[in-house]
């Protein structure tokens, strides 16, 4: 399966400060699709997602804004802001950090 990845910075974050040791992430929406070109939704696949951290509060030591990171389905708390999908999770709940 081949993934289309569609990154665009966030307008959610400005003025938005995440206390401790909280993460800010806007999700990065990924298209999965089929060898036939048949296109999966996120709600079919189990597995975790990727997102841009927006903002990062003050505790956090390994995480910068702008990092592109892996993270499970159910954690953090969701919510809208401005009519974007984001995240607010703690750092430790960050399954990694894509480098290229």
């Amino acid at each position: 399966m081949a993934t289309e990845t569609k990154e665009k910075p966030s307008a959610a974050a400005k003025g938005f400060q995440p206390l401790g040791d909280r993460v800010f992430i806007t999700y990065t929406e990924e298209l999965e699709r089929t060898a036939g070109g048949i296109y999966v939704p996120d709600s079919a696949k189990e597995k975790p997602q990727r997102g841009m951290v927006q903002a990062v509060g003050k505790d956090v030591k390994n995480l910068k804004v702008g990092d592109q990171v892996l993270f499970d389905k159910y954690s953090g708390s969701k919510l809208k802001l401005q009519d974007e999908d984001c995240l607010i999770l703690k750092e430790e709940d960050v399954l990694g950090v894509f480098t290229s």
